[in-house]
């Protein structure tokens, strides 16, 4: 009998929101510095092992939190998970909540988004290359359902599905903007989770936010407008709910997508490959390189 193939192993990465700076329990650790063609990514990648697993955490918004959501190099971040090795990436974000029966201090697992952002660059094409990928399904069901169980497993109360609006922020809504996004029927509210959703899509990643709900931003009547004080309050609870549903859900993400994620540049690029500009070709060689193999140079004759 031949001897049994062992399926290749999963790397996952963790990209951590407000209050999330360091992932516990981590062995091997070594902090890596990576160089992208877009820039400086927030901090230094923390790789090591958990449950059976390679890890890579990065901390959004730096250790210290010294990068706003607009201030955010969402290219550098993606594309420096890639480059590690990163297949699944679970996202840890803190939210308000937009929905009566969604309360802070409870988790939500979105599986659609709305980008209401201003000022970031979405995509690392452009500039000579053009591609368009599929969002119709933003989030990969496999890790949202191992997110949403681990949740659970933890005690927490967790919502699975809904619509995440990302606004442009650093400020919080005004009570206007906070009602109309409510009449829009989305169900929580944040300032991180796009670009980087649509970044991590193209760039093959199965994505999935674990989102921490800390407050009902402004619309509700009987609660107190958000102020920094409560959610920062309620944050550092959230955290801790966090780390423990970090605990359980790496050695549980499924190691295969049946959704196409990690395919889905395949049929995406509409430039002729003969047109590609060889400076944008060379810097986009990570993330088409399996479809586009760069041009073999033949022999020189003399």
């Amino acid at each position: 009998m031949s001897p049994a193939r062992t399926a290749p192993e999963l790397t996952v990465g963790v990209i951590g929101g407000s209050g999330l700076y360091e992932m516990e329990g981590l062995e091997d650790i070594r902090w890596v510095k990576v160089r992208t063609p877009f820039g400086d990514p927030s901090d230094a990648y923390c790789t090591g092992r958990f449950g059976g697993r390679r890890v890579i955490f990065l901390p959004r918004h730096g250790r210290g939190h010294r990068l706003t959501p607009s201030e955010l190099n969402y290219r550098a971040n993606i594309y420096g998970m890639k480059k590690l090795g990163a297949q699944a990436l679970v996202s840890i974000s803190a939210v308000g909540s937009m929905k009566e029966d969604i309360h802070p201090l409870e988790l939500v697992v979105p599986d659609q988004f709305y980008d209401h952002t201003k000022r970031r660059v979405g995509s690392f094409f452009g500039e000579g290359i053009v591609a368009h990928v599929g969002m119709a399904h933003p989030v990969c069901a496999g890790v949202a359902t191992a997110l949403a169980q681990a949740g659970k497993d933890v005690g927490a109360r967790v919502h699975r599905g809904g619509t995440y609006i990302c606004i442009e922020g650093p400020h919080f809504s005004t009570k206007g903007e906070s009602e109309i996004y409510r009449r829009w029927g989305v169900s929580i509210i944040g300032m991180t989770n796009m670009p980087e959703a649509k970044l991590a899509r193209e760039a093959e990643l199965c994505y999935a936010t674990l989102a921490l709900v800390t407050d009902y931003d402004v619309w509700h009547e009987e609660h107190e407008a958000v102020t920094v004080e409560a959610v920062v309050a309620n944050l550092m609870n959230n955290v801790a709910t966090a780390k423990e549903v970090l605990r359980r859900v790496i050695s549980r993400i499924p190691a295969s997508c049946g959704q196409g994620c990690p395919d889905a540049l395949r049929n995406a690029v509409i430039t002729h490959p003969k047109a590609f500009p060889p400076k944008i070709r060379k810097r986009l060689d990570f993330l088409l390189g399996k479809y586009f193999p760069p041009a073999r140079k033949g022999p020189r004759r003399g």
